[in-house]
Formats: C-alpha cells, structure tokens, sequence
C-alpha cells in the first residue's frame, strides 16, 4: 500500500500508528491479551479526531501487503513491545491479529481537503529505506547486547536486527524507522551526537513531530560547549530579548528568564541555552561598555519589551540576574559544569562591521518603540557597533538581526543574502538569520 505523506507534526504532538500502538502495549500494567491490544488500538486511532486512524490502517497494510514473513514481523513487534506481547499466541495468528486490526481500520481519506494542509514531505522511498537500514545496522552492536540482558523472551541475537532491517526494506521504511526507535527507546540503547542528528534529519525530511525522535531516546551528548553552534534558531542574549517581546506579563522577569535558559534546541546538550546565555551576559558585563549603551542594547532589541529603565533596573544588574538564573539552570543540569568563554571571532569583525555600516540607512531615520519613549535607531546602531568592536562581533551580529527584526525595513535580495552568508560563516543553524528576518520585505525577487 502506497503511503501518503503529510505534515505529521500539524497532526500529531509524538508517536503514531503501529508503533503508538507498540508504545501503549509496553507501558500497559499488565500483560496485555488480543482484546486489550484491540482497545488500546481504538485509542490510537481516536487521536486528533480520529485522524489516527489513517496512520494505524496504513501501517496494517503495509505489513499485510509485504513478503516479510510471519516470523519476521512477530519478531520485529516482540522487541518493539519488550516481549510484552506476542501476536503469534493469538488465535488467528500473527497475520490474522494484523487482519483484525485492518478489518477494523481500513484504508480511508482524511476527513480534511489535502488543500488544507502544508506542502507534504516529499523523500523517496527507496532513499528512505536504504537510510533506516543504515541506522538500524549502525546500533547492530549495542541493541543485540541490551537484548541480550533483557529478561524477556529469548530471541536469536540476529534475527532482531534482520527483522527490523526487513520491516524497513520489504515493508515499509516510515514504519520500519519507527518501529526502530521503539526498540532502540524501550532497551535503552545509547545513541551517539551523529547518529542523533541523521535520526533527527529524517525526522524533518518524514514531517513527524519532533518528539516522536527524541523523547525517551538515550542520546550520548558531547559535553555542554558554548561554542558548539546546534541550534537551528538564534541563541544567548540576543534570543532572550524575543522572550520579552510583546505579551509576557504573565510571568516574572525572572521566570521569563529561566524559560529561556531551559529552552534548549532539540540538537543542542541539555543545559546549552543556559551555557550560551551566561557567555552572553558574562561578556557584557566584563566589557568596558558604558551601563547606559548596554540598557540601550537591551531596550532597543526586546523592543522595550521590558522597560529596565522604567523599572529603575540597572542593566548591569540586569545582567547579574541572567547570569544567576543561568548558574541555577546549569547546576541542575550539570552540576560539574565551569563557565569558560568561547574563543572571541575577531576575524569576522571588519565584516560585521561592514554590514552595520551599511545597515545604517535603514535605521537612521526609525524610531524603536515610536509611540512610547521612543529610542533612535541610530543610538541602538551605536550601540551593537559598540558591541563588535569593543565586546563580540558574534553577539553584536546577532543583536543587529534582532534590530533588524524589530524595525522591520525593507531589505534587497543582496543584503539578505549578505546576512544569510554571514550567518553560514559564524556556523548559525539553518533558521537563524531566515526566523530573524522573516517578516521583512526582500526586494527583488524571491530570497535565496
């Protein structure tokens, strides 16, 4: 059976599908029977409206339509439930437990127009099951040992690779990369930083949630480095002042910080958006910077977001409050963590100062925060140009795309194409300068 793709994440928030349906048999309280797994089936397929069960029936079909044998998909559902159950003890069988399932969720459309969805992910099949493939054989080693010390049904020690691998091949290659992951999830098999980000790249090119990929997976991060660049968006302070943004009233100053520095990108260490911030801040606050131009910087690029100077904040101590904030996340998360400043990049400086030159006709004649209290985009230019050449030519990049984002001019396909090139050379994730720069008008033509 053909499977339709869609943009899964917009559908779901994790796992679906058969491989749902594994996840609910392993975590049931008691050794579920047939009917059981026919109940928890009925409740996959109920999520999202009942749009579940366009995934539970293709995954059905695709295993009933295959040449895999009757052995080898029982083999592969063994280690994907942790031998919680077995569909061969079942009265029709293996085949007749899928055919139960199918009888009850057939094929079907949606219940929404394919015209109200976004552009559905497109990657070959083939291409997709030699890439499964690769990455159920590049875990062979460390999945058979943690089979080997479970204490679940005996299983030959080849047949778990080899029917995983068959589901991916002769089955279906979605179905085979999730089935997969469950396996890897429930024997807590370590995966390292480079197989994470294939899993993660399919994940992307397949439309899935993200979680589907990362919850429950024991992924071996290199330690926290602040001057990794993981995140695919934009990072440290710069990032903060989006936090601040329009409505947060709802939490503190301080709590709005924290959910910042806890905010780690999926394919960053856990405790890097911490790491990243306290860089940010401790730079800042060790600068020969005036108080006046970093409470500038601040007001300018949150778009007086949080008024520190209505307040009576000083912006040095505003800084320290980060700085606390960090050191409380990180000793939660790494308690042998010592801060250590990343190499400066001074050999970008000429080049980022450049384009703030540059950047000064399209903030000259603006005001930030026009209607109250307003501030010069000309003083805000000043003072990231005072950030390049005096503190980080990194953060003061950053702190121009913030500028940019909140005054929202006009840019030439040149320009935009200038930041993007920059942005690739300081190693930003592929959002970073298109999520900061993604409201404005490019001209002419469309953006590279």
């Amino acid at each position: 059976m053909a499977r339709q793709r869609e943009q899964y994440g917009i559908l779901y928030e994790g796992d679906f599908g058969l491989s749902a349906l594994a996840e609910r048999l392993f975590v049931t309280d008691r050794s579920p029977d047939e009917a059981q797994s026919l109940r928890l089936a009925s409740e996959i397929a109920a999520v999202t409206e009942g749009e579940g069960a366009v995934e539970l029936g293709v995954d059905v079909r695709c295993l009933l339509d295959s040449p895999l044998p009757d052995d080898i998909i029982r083999t592969a559902w063994l280690v994907a439930t942790h031998g919680r159950f077995d569909p061969a003890k079942c009265e029709s069988g293996v085949r007749g437990w899928l055919r139960r399932l199918a009888e009850r969720w057939p094929e079907r459309e949606r219940k929404q127009a394919p015209g109200q969805w976004a552009a559905r992910p497109s990657i070959a099949e083939e291409e997709l099951r030699t890439a499964v493939a690769a990455e159920i054989r590049a875990s062979a080693g460390p999945l058979r040992r943690r089979v080997a010390e479970s204490d679940h049904v005996a299983l030959p020690s080849g047949a778990i690779v080899e029917s995983l691998e068959a589901v991916a091949r002769q089955g279906d290659g979605d179905l085979g990369l999730r089935l997969f992951l469950r396996v890897l999830k429930v024997y807590d098999v370590p995966v390292d930083k480079e197989q994470y980000d294939r899993l993660m790249a399919l994940d992307t090119a397949l439309g899935w949630p993200g979680p589907l990929v990362y919850d429950g997976l024991n992924v071996l991060w290199p330690p926290i480095d602040p001057a990794r660049r993981d995140a695919s968006g934009d990072f440290g302070l710069s990032a903060l002042t989006s936090w601040f943004e329009d409505a947060w009233q709802e939490d503190t100053a301080r709590a709005r910080v924290r959910q910042a520095a806890a905010a780690d990108d999926s394919a960053q260490t856990p405790g890097s958006a911490a790491a990243l911030l306290l860089a940010d801040a401790h730079r800042l606050l060790d600068s020969s910077l005036p108080t006046e131009t970093i409470e500038i910087l601040w007001l300018s690029a949150s778009g007086r977001g949080y008024n520190i100077d209505r307040g009576g904040i000083d912006a040095r101590d505003w800084l320290r409050l980060i700085e606390d904030v960090c050191d409380e996340r990180l000793r939660e998360i790494t308690p042998q963590y010592r801060h250590t400043a990343p190499p400066l990049r001074t050999d970008l400086r000429d080049a980022v100062l450049r384009v703030v030159r540059e950047a000064t006709p399209l903030l000259t004649d603006v005001n930030i925060s026009p209607r109250w209290e307003p501030i010069p985009g000309a003083s805000a230019l000043a003072a990231v140009k005072e950030v390049v050449t005096h503190v980080d030519a990194d953060l003061g990049f950053r702190l121009l795309l913030r500028l940019l984002h909140v005054v929202s001019p006009s840019l030439t396909q040149e320009q935009y194409s200038r930041y993007q090139a920059l942005g690739r050379q300081f190693s930003y994730g592929d959002d970073h300068v298109t999520e900061a720069l993604e409201q404005l008008h490019v001209t002419p033509g469309e953006r590279g």
